[in-house]
């Protein structure tokens, strides 16, 4: 009997020795919730301070930042942020994200500068993310370390197109994309015939990067912006940088292209993708014109039929002289008079282009 007992209670403590280990062990070891740890910090959240602005410079470095898009179409990849970097200063970079108010882990972030730079310090740029697991991102930074507790003095994108699917209905069959209005532009009469000119070739929507503007066409694109077929977005670079008012460096100096255009134009067709079939790419002076069909949509159809597998069509640039082969005996409307700007409807004759040259392209494209 003495010997039972003493075997039952051995027994027993073995028990209550493996129930303490096991104990221990459960509350020892962590448990996986996918890629995203444990908060950095329980207190922390975010995003901190998130930019209301066009362009806004990285924190520790000479580039900025301009707007951050969901783009799942490069293998690894499921983030874009475009920004403007200085050539001479990239250094690696890593990317962090708010996930439903939360610091994510820091993941590596790929610079990819565009070839285009024309001779200037700065040029486009876009930077590669890829969003962690099971991280409902909302919004995203760059660090210069792997470290998300230094990003308190950060500013913060908002992520854009994060519902973007295909089957959702597009919202507009043409987007017109003009890259930027600078030194107080004013060429009021040939800004609002354009304007309609596309109006009837079937644009719904036209974006515009304005740097200045003289005060008439500023009237005249408040009047189009508040009708909802102008999207004006404020571009002040030059707050930041020298802007160039040409193309080339070695010409016409400064910081960057053409107040930055390559960079608005890319912008331009990530802003548009997620609710435009085409977006046209050129500047004010130029109308892209369909001379066998009605309008861009009659064109764009027929295009498509014969290239079925193509997402860029280019359009060759012709000239129109500024001085009128016939002059209008006339004369303007009177509703035109005291308009600042050239007519552009008096300007019919296509010079004969030069074969033996090169001639420059403007684009429509399918942005997704």
């Amino acid at each position: 009997m003495h010997t039972r007992q003493v075997y039952k209670g051995k027994l027993f403590l073995l028990f209550v020795v493996i129930f303490i280990f096991i104990v221990i062990i459960s509350v020892r070891t962590p448990r996986s919730y996918g890629s995203i740890p444990k908060p950095l910090g329980a207190e922390v959240t975010c995003p901190h301070q998130v930019s209301e602005q066009t362009i806004t410079l990285l924190n520790n470095t000479k580039h900025f930042l301009v707007s951050a898009y969901v783009d799942e179409r490069v293998n690894g990849f499921s983030l874009r942020i475009i920004g403007i970097f200085r050539r001479d200063s990239v250094r690696s970079l890593h990317c962090v994200f708010c996930c439903d108010g939360h610091l994510s882990t820091t993941t590596p972030a790929t610079i990819l500068p565009h070839s285009d730079h024309f001779g200037f310090r700065f040029c486009a740029t876009d930077v590669m993310c890829q969003v962690p697991r099971n991280c409902d991102a909302t919004h995203v930074t760059l660090l210069t370390q792997p470290d998300g507790v230094k990003v308190l003095n950060h500013s913060w994108l908002p992520i854009r197109n994060r519902n973007v699917k295909e089957e959702k209905k597009i919202q507009f069959d043409f987007t017109v994309c003009i890259s930027n209005l600078f030194g107080n532009y004013n060429n009021v009469l040939q800004f609002a015939q354009t304007l309609e000119m596309y109006r009837l070739l079937g644009v719904n929507r036209v974006v515009i990067y304005n740097t200045s503007c003289g005060p008439d066409l500023e009237r005249l694109l408040q009047s189009y912006s508040q009708e909802g077929f102008v999207e004006l977005v404020p571009w002040p670079i030059d707050r930041y940088l020298n802007p160039s008012s040409g193309w080339l460096f070695s010409q016409h100096g400064g910081d960057v292209h053409y107040f930055g255009q390559l960079t608005t134009l890319n912008e331009c067709i990530y802003r548009s993708m997620d609710r435009s079939r085409y977006v046209l790419l050129n500047d004010i002076d130029e109308i892209i014109m369909p001379y066998q069909h009605r309008d861009l949509k009659g064109l764009m159809d027929m295009l498509q039929q014969k290239h079925p597998n193509t997402g860029v069509f280019l359009i060759e640039n012709h000239i129109f002289p500024k001085k009128p082969l016939e002059e209008n005996k006339k004369g303007p409307l009177p509703q035109w008079k005291g308009v600042p700007g050239y007519n552009i409807l008096e300007h019919i004759y296509r010079e004969e282009p030069d074969r033996n040259i090169y001639h420059p392209h403007k684009m429509i494209v399918q942005p997704r």
